[in-house]
């Protein structure tokens, strides 16, 4: 018997991402009401630090994918 997990059901999975991106929302509205003692000027735009992490995610995968992996792959029939 195959065990159920919590998001095999589809109704569950849209309640979580509904949940999700209210959270997300909130905290993007929250961060405008905090007051900020930034160093550089640029530390002061709303939700800096969100667009900055995902801007730098976004760099790291592609380095990793276009510059990295050709560097390290091996040929296909390596292992043969």
């Amino acid at each position: 018997m195959k065990k159920k997990h919590l998001f095999d059901k589809p109704e569950n999975l849209k309640r979580f991402l509904k949940v999700f991106y209210i959270s997300l929302v909130l905290l993007v509205v929250v961060d405008l009401f905090i007051p900020k003692h930034p160093y550089f000027t640029w530390e002061e735009y709303p939700s800096f630090y969100a667009t900055y992490g995902f801007v730098a995610c976004v760099l790291l995968v592609l380095v990793a994918k276009y510059i990295l992996r050709p560097l390290v792959r091996r040929r296909e029939k390596y292992y043969e």
